[in-house]
C-alpha cells in the first residue's frame, strides 16, 4: 500500500490554481532552480501564515508533502482534502504520536519525493522567527538527503493569524536558499550537539532569507511571549567556524 503523500490531486490543483493565484497575488520567486529535478530533499520554511505551505506547493516544480496539525483531521472541511493534497497529519503533543508523522515523511523521502516542514513547529503569531526543532535534521541524516532553507515573506500580511479570508493583490516572496549538506556532521561524537548545530545553521539561513527578528526560544512556550525580541544579528549569529571546518556553510548551489 502506498504511503501517504502528495499525488495526482496535487498536480491537478497546481495546474488549475497556480495560474489563478498569480492573478490574485504578486509572487516574487528566487532560487527555485536550486531544487533537484529528482531525488529526495527536505524544504524547511519559516511559518507566519496558514498560506505558507499552499503557496510553496503551488510554485514547487514537483509534488511536495507537508506536515500539518492533526486537528485538521477533525473537520469535514479538511479531513479528506488536505491529505489528498499531500498533508501528513502530526500530533504536536510530541513523543511517539509526533514520530508517526516523521515515519511517514521518511517513506515519502525514500520514494525520492520532496517533503516540507516548518522547524519552528507552529505558526509565529507575531512574525518573529523562533528556535528550530531538530526533527527535520534527524530525518535528513537518516535518509541522507539535503535540507533547503526556505524564506516566505508577505503571507502574514496577506492572511494574518485568525483572519478568515486572505487579502488580495498583495506581494509574496518565496526564496529557496542554498542546500545544507548534513553528511559532514555524521562523524561527530556528540549527536545531540551536532543536531543542535545543524538546526541553528538552518535557522540562521532562514533568517537571512526573510530578514525576520529571531527569538531563541521555542514557538508556543510561555516565556516566548515575555521575552523581548532580539533584532536581526544579535541573537542567532552565523554558526561558529568549528561547525564548518572543511565544509563551508552549505553545499554548492
Amino acid at each position: 500500500m502506498r504511503a501517504q503523500g502528495a499525488g495526482k490531486a496535487q498536480q491537478r490543483v497546481r495546474r488549475v490554481l497556480g495560474p489563478l493565484a498569480k492573478r490574485l497575488w504578486h509572487f516574487h520567486l528566487e532560487g527555485l532552480e536550486r531544487l533537484p529535478a529528482e531525488g529526495p530533499a527536505i524544504l524547511c520554511a519559516n511559518h507566519v501564515s496558514f498560506l505558507d505551505s499552499a503557496f510553496i506547493m503551488l510554485h514547487a516544480p514537483r509534488n511536495i508533502s507537508f506536515v500539518g496539525k492533526a486537528e485538521y483531521m477533525d473537520s469535514w472541511k479538511t479531513k479528506y482534502l488536505f491529505p489528498a493534497m499531500g498533508m501528513i497529519p502530526i500530533d504536536r503533543s510530541g513523543g511517539d504520536k509526533s514520530q508517526a508523522a516523521l515515519d511517514t515523511a521518511e517513506r515519502v523521502l525514500r520514494r525520492g519525493e520532496l517533503f516540507g516542514i516548518f522547524p519552528e513547529g507552529t505558526r509565529s503569531r507575531d512574525g518573529v522567527l523562533c528556535k528550530g526543532r531538530t526533527g527535520a535534521v534527524r530525518l535528513a541524516i537518516k535518509v541522507g538527503c539535503p535540507i533547503f532553507p526556505v524564506g516566505v515573506v508577505g503571507t502574514r500580511e496577506i492572511q494574518p493569524p485568525d483572519a478568515k479570508f486572505p487579502k488580495l493583490f498583495r506581494d509574496c516572496t518565496i526564496k529557496i536558499g542554498r542546500p545544507i549538506n548534513v553528511e559532514r556532521y555524521l562523524q561527530r561524537n556528540d549527536e545531540h550537539k551536532a543536531l543542535r548545530q545543524i538546526t541553528d545553521e538552518l535557522m540562521f539561513e532562514i533568517r537571512e532569507l526573510t530578514g525576520q527578528q529571531y527569538r531563541n526560544v521555542y514557538a508556543g512556550q510561555a516565556d516566548t511571549l515575555q521575552a523581548a525580541p532580539a533584532r536581526v544579528g544579535t541573537v542567532l549569529d552565523r554558526p561558529d567556524e568549528s561547525m564548518l571546518v572543511g565544509a563551508g556553510s552549505s553545499t554548492a548551489a
